[in-house]
Formats: C-alpha cells, structure tokens, sequence
C-alpha cells in the first residue's frame, strides 16, 4: 500500500514512520521517499490499522 506524507521531509521523519509503522507490524517493510514525500509499505496490517498509526505519530498519511 502506498500513502503520501505532507510533513514527511527528512530521515528523522523517515524513522519516525518508519517506527510508528512498525509498532503494528514488525515485520512490515517501508520504503520511504522524502522528496516525493511518499511511502510503500508491504504489510500484514490492515490499512486502517497503518494509518490510524500514522496519525498517532503525526504522520498524517493520505492515499497515494
């Protein structure tokens, strides 16, 4: 699944999400792109459940 980030904008940023989409799935893989302020993740979590995480980590994330 891929979300777009607004306030996603440096590797700090990146851990950021990068944890916050861990927590509900460790072994979730997250490829982020600051630039483009996109991320893909391939995960066993529901989407819901990604992004009521990224929200909780002020990442609010829209569909990409």
């Amino acid at each position: 699944m891929q979300f777009h980030i607004e306030n996603m904008t440096c590797g700090g940023c990146v851990r950021g999400v990068t944890r916050a989409i861990q927590n509900v799935d460790p072994q979730a893989q997250v490829k982020a792109d600051p630039p483009s302020r996109k991320v893909e993740v391939i995960t066993t979590a529901s989407r819901e459940q990604i992004e009521a995480a990224l929200r909780e980590a002020d990442f609010p994330p829209q569909a990409a």
